[in-house]
């Protein structure tokens, strides 16, 4: 996991690389279908500078399968979102271990 600038600079950069979809919750997108299509090219964690609910993690994601490259945010501890909390746990760690 890298430590990144802020989350806006760092999505902005994964743009840059080709990040372009929106991997975030949405009734038509395949993460959420078949997350076992996609693996994690990269994570960042984001610390709050005073609070630690403020704490989240950026995941960016590709899938050979639906030909994409997007970016997953969720909360970090106490924070995170279960169900997103649940698709993480299902997605690839690159290399794969």
């Amino acid at each position: 996991m890298e430590s990144p600038d802020t989350l806006s600079q760092v999505m902005a950069r994964l743009r840059q690389q080709g990040y372009t979809d929106d991997l975030n919750r949405h009734a038509d997108n395949p993460l959420w279908l078949d997350p076992e299509a996609y693996r994690i090219d990269t994570a960042y964690r984001f610390e709050g500078p005073t609070n630690p609910d403020d704490e989240s993690i950026l995941y960016a994601l590709s899938s050979v399968k639906y030909g994409s490259k997007g970016v997953l945010v969720n909360g970090y501890g106490l924070a995170a979102d279960a169900v997103t909390a649940a698709i993480e746990a299902k997605l690839t760690r690159w290399p794969a271990t």
